[in-house]
């Protein structure tokens, strides 16, 4: 038998009474560390030993808990043995669950003995109720992010912040989401009477020297609307029963306008540079985003969450030289990659049959040049031949433009139609020149640069 329990927050006097009397029954205990302040006290009743000696001849902490998991489990087919963890077992701490694991393969029974946690002393210093929403993430865990994940909508509890390295990495991360002076609070050693609060804005997180196993940081929620969710839940309340009559009324369809106008209006503060500008109106665009989600899951079509899933695995997918162990040298290896990806999805997706390029999926609403430089840019990722660049001034190219649609006026031509003629071309010219590669048992789209352009040129040379 396995006895998993926990020493408390700190103070010995909040060891459980059933706990103390496991203790004062046995001849000895195990303890993931002797640094926790009740452990002196459990030291006068039985024999303790530590695994402190692992942390410091393993590699990580992963390594550290997988060996003292199989030691207790190990000196668990031989006999009773009493584990002992800071706080309480099934709190932030990772070796019970490997120890319950490893145990119920090998057959050996283990009790979990509840303990009280360094949740209970840390709310209460803190003089709050974890009922209206708390969200608990390991430092070590944040640290490693680029974005907390969660809601900034309600508090966040960042236990076992140890040292000044490890928050100024989880200050960087936490200040992609919060403003710089967003105030928080390190609280040190709750549960024991060296109890300490110091409040202080998120900038300063990793000024402070005294930071241990015992440090917990509190970040309170924002005092404004800040997260997705809360959109949701305005533009749910607007489409419910007794909400906005416009906005019950709303399809896919009725709204198409609004989302192409919306969209204008972001790249006119685009082009405008006004950051203030373009932070009202990605809102906007925004709203129309969630109302299309709001629409879609009253209609039974999909929800939120299916919507981040597939955008989400499309990311990492088709950035295997981030997330993966893919190597590549620039951004035009990248976008080959990108389109080696894309053929394989379609594959896999039985859309190969479907004579599918990569020019699919360009709107055909687009103006006329958006479309051909859209065009024109995806199709350099399969060697068509682009001029070599020159150093044009946003300006020169725009009277050069200008010049194209004086010519087109003056000549009676209609600009927008003979781009959109050519554009066309370009489409027909690549299914061409893919047709031409499988009359000869070869891909276009996996040749080499050179043979591309080659094909390329003949085509170009062919059509003057």
């Amino acid at each position: 038998m396995i006895h998993i329990i926990g020493l408390g927050p700190g103070d010995p006097e909040l060891i459980t009474r059933k706990t103390w009397s496991l203790i004062t029954a046995a001849p000895e205990i195990w303890v993931r560390t002797r640094q926790h302040p009740a452990v002196d006290a459990v030291a006068q009743q039985t024999i303790v030993h530590s695994y402190d000696h692992l942390y410091e001849s393993h590699e990580d902490f992963a390594a550290v808990y997988a060996a003292i998991a199989a030691d207790i489990v190990a000196r668990g087919r031989e006999d009773d043995v009493i584990y002992a963890v800071p706080g309480d077992p099934a709190v932030a701490e990772i070796t019970p669950q490997l120890i319950r694991q490893q145990a119920e393969n090998a057959e050996i029974p283990v009790t979990i003995h509840p303990a009280v946690s360094f949740l209970e002393p840390t709310f209460s210093a803190l003089g709050e109720d974890p009922i209206r929403g708390v969200q608990v993430t390991d430092a070590q865990t944040l640290a490693e992010d680029y974005h907390p994940r969660g809601s900034q909508g309600m508090g966040l509890l960042v236990p076992q912040l140890y040292s000044r390295l490890l928050a100024g990495d989880v200050k960087l991360t936490l200040m992609n989401a919060y403003p710089d002076d967003h105030p928080v609070t390190l609280i040190s050693g709750a549960g024991t009477p060296d109890l300490r609060l110091r409040q202080m804005p998120l900038y300063e997180l990793d000024r402070s020297d005294d930071l241990d196993d015992l440090t917990t940081l509190w970040a309170p929620p924002l005092a404004h609307a800040a997260t997705y969710a809360d959109l949701q839940e305005i533009i749910a309340h607007l489409r419910a029963p007794g909400g906005c009559p416009w906005d019950r009324k709303q399809t896919h369809q009725s709204l198409r306008p609004y989302l192409l106008e919306e969209t204008y209006e972001v790249l006119d503060a685009l082009d405008a540079e006004d950051s203030d500008a373009l932070k009202e109106e990605l809102g906007d665009l925004l709203i129309q985003v969630a109302l299309h989600v709001q629409i879609a899951t009253e209609e039974g079509e999909f929800k939120l969450a299916d919507v981040i899933r597939y955008v989400v695995e499309k990311l990492v997918r088709r950035h295997p030289h981030v997330f993966g162990d893919v190597s590549v040298q620039d951004a035009d290896d990248v976008a080959r990659n990108w389109e080696a990806i894309k053929r394989e999805e379609r594959k896999q997706n039985g859309e190969a049959a479907k004579k599918k390029t990569l020019l699919d999926g360009i709107p055909a609403s687009l103006p006329a040049l958006s479309r051909a430089q859209t065009i024109v840019s995806r199709l350099s990722r399969v060697g068509y031949p682009l001029p070599a660049p020159q150093s044009l001034t946003e300006e020169a190219l725009g009277r050069r433009l200008l010049a194209l649609a004086e010519l087109a006026e003056v000549s009676g031509l209609d600009a927008e139609a003979a781009l959109r003629t050519v554009a066309a071309r370009l489409r027909e010219a690549l299914v061409a020149l893919e047709q031409e590669a499988a009359a000869q048992d070869r891909d276009f789209g996996t040749l080499d640069m050179e043979a591309q352009q080659a094909l390329w040129r003949q085509w170009l040379d062919s059509s003057d």
